[in-house]
C-alpha cells in the first residue's frame, strides 16, 4: 500500500494522542510482577503494547512478540524470572536484533535460557524461576532497554540488585522512567552513584496505575506546525504532563528553537492537561544535538531540519542501528530522494550542511519502521504530493496517526 498524502495550508485541531507507549509497557510488566489483577488506565492500544498484553493474559508457550524490541527485551526478563517454560520470537528482522548483553546477565544471575537459532539472538527458550540477584556489571552504551529489564525484575530478586553500568549511559531517561514507574508500585530503586543502580529485593505493591499521553507522538505535530509556518495555525494536544518523566518531553524545549511555542492549560506540572501549540520566530541558523538521550526523535528532527532549510549536526545515535529498521542507512537514502544529502559520521552522528542533490521524488520507504512513517509524512507541507509506502507501520506505536492527520486536514489516498 501506498499514501500519497497532500497538506493543509492552516490548522486548528485538537489531536487525541495515544497513551504513552513506553509507560505502558513498564506499567504492564511491573503489576504483572505486583499481581495486579486490574490493567493500568489509558493503556496505550499499539502493537507493540499489545503484545506484551496478549503474552501476559493468555501466557502461551510460544510468544510471537512480531516486531516489539521493547517487548522482546522486557519479556525476556520477565519470563526468566517467573515460573514457567515458554519460547519468546518475532519477526524475521526481530531475529536479527541483538539480545546477547540481556540474556548473559539473566544468566549470571541464574536465568535458564537458550538460543534456539543463531546465539546472540532471539528466538529464545526461557525456563522461568526464582532468581537470587546480586551484584552485576554490564555495558550502558548499547541499549537502555536492556538496563530496563533487569530493573523491572529486581525487586522480585532473592538478594535484590546492584546494577553497575560501564561506558557512556546512553538513553538515561528511559533508565530513569523505569525507575520513577517502580516507585509508583512501591519498589526501593536509587542511583547510588553516577553508573550504579541499586534495587532492594521489597517486591512490589498493588495499586491503581494512570498512564499519561504520549510525547513522542506529540513530536510530529510539533514538526507539522513548524514545517505549515503559519502563525494563525493551531494544534492542542490533551493529556500531557509539563513534569513528564518521558525522555521525548523534551521535544517542546527543541522545537521552542524552531518557532513553536508550547503553552500548558493550567499550572499544574504534574498532572495531565492540554497543550497548545503556536508558531513563533525563529531565526536559527543552526541546530546542533545529542541524541543519546532521546534518539527516536531523531528521524523527526533530520526530517524537520532539512525541509526548513537549516543545517544541523545530531549526535548520540549509534542504537539507530538496532532499532526497527537502521535508521541511520534509512535516513540518508529516504532524504536523498527529496534532495537532501545527509553524511554519516562515526557510526553514531548525522550532518546536513545544505548539500542538495536531484530529487528523484520516489515513495519514501518505511522499512518496516513506525517512526520513519510519521517522520516523513508531514514533510508533504513542503513537498506536495509526498507519497509514503507501507504506511500501515504506524499502528506499531501510533494506530489513530493516519485519521488524525487527515483530521488535522491532509488529503490521505490509497494509491
Amino acid at each position: 500500500m501506498t499514501y500519497k498524502i497532500t497538506a493543509p495550508s492552516r490548522i486548528d485541531t485538537t489531536i487525541k494522542l495515544p497513551a504513552s507507549k513506553s509507560i505502558s509497557n513498564r506499567a504492564l510488566i511491573i503489576s504483572a510482577l505486583a499481581g495486579v489483577r486490574t490493567r493500568p488506565q489509558n493503556i496505550s492500544n499499539c502493537d507493540d503494547t499489545e503484545v506484551i498484553l496478549r503474552a501476559l493474559l493468555d501466557n502461551p508457550y510460544e510468544i510471537d512478540i512480531k516486531a516489539a524490541g521493547t517487548a522482546m527485551r522486557f519479556m525476556t526478563a520477565y519470563l526468566a524470572a517467573t515460573p514457567g517454560e515458554h519460547v519468546i520470537t518475532g519477526t524475521e528482522r526481530m531475529k536479527h536484533r541483538p539480545i546477547k548483553l540481556l540474556v548473559d546477565a539473566l544468566r549470571y544471575l541464574g536465568a535458564d535460557i537458550e538460543y534456539i537459532g543463531e546465539e546472540g539472538f532471539p528466538p529464545l527458550k526461557i525456563r522461568g524461576t526464582m532468581l537470587d540477584g546480586g551484584s552485576i556489571e554490564i555495558p550502558g552504551n548499547v541499549s537502555s532497554q536492556y538496563i530496563s529489564a533487569l530493573l523491572m525484575i529486581a525487586p522480585m530478586l532473592r538478594k535484590g540488585l546492584e546494577l553497575h553500568l560501564t561506558w557512556n549511559i546512553i538513553s538515561r531517561p528511559y533508565i530513569d522512567l523505569t525507575i520513577h514507574t517502580m516507585h509508583d508500585y512501591g519498589a526501593r530503586v536509587e542511583w547510588t552513584d553516577v553508573d550504579t543502580i541499586v534495587t532492594e529485593p521489597t517486591g512490589y505493591r498493588e495499586r491503581e496505575f494512570m498512564i499519561e499521553n504520549d510525547w513522542s507522538g506529540a513530536s510530529y505535530w510539533y514538526e507539522t506546525l513548524a514545517l505549515l509556518g503559519d502563525h494563525e495555525s493551531r494544534i492542542s494536544m490533551p493529556r500531557l504532563i509539563d513534569a513528564s518523566r518521558q525522555g521525548d518531553s523534551v521535544v517542546r524545549y527543541l522545537f521552542s528553537m524552531l518557532g513553536v511555542k508550547t503553552a500548558f492549560d493550567d499550572g499544574i506540572k504534574t498532572a495531565p492537561t492540554t497543550v497548545t501549540l503556536k508558531l513563533m520566530h525563529s531565526m536559527l541558523p543552526k541546530l546542533d544535538f545529542d541524541f543519546s538521550g532521546q534518539p527516536d526523535l531523531a528521524p523527526t528532527f533530520v526530517v524537520t531540519c532539512a525541509a526548513m532549510g537549516i543545517p544541523f549536526h545530531f549526535t548520540g545515535l549509534a542504537t539507530l542501528h538496532i532499532k526497527e529498521s537502521d535508521r541511520i542507512e534509512a535516513l540518508k537514502r529516504e532524504m536523498r530522494k527529496l534532495g537532501f544529502v545527509i553524511r554519516e559520521e562515526n557510526g553514531s552522528e548525522l550532518l546536513w550542511d545544505g548539500e542538495r542533490c536531484d530529487a528523484t521524488w520516489e515513495p519514501i520507504d518505511t522499512y518496516e519502521d513506525h517512526r520513519m512513517a510519521m517522520a516523513f509524512a508531514p514533510a508533504a507541507i513542503k513537498f506536495p504530493g509526498l507519497r509514503i509506502n507501507n504506511p500501515e507501520v504506524v499502528t506499531k506505536s501510533y494506530p489513530g496517526f493516519w485519521k488524525d492527520m487527515q483530521q488535522a486536514g491532509f488529503i490521505i489516498e490509497e494509491e
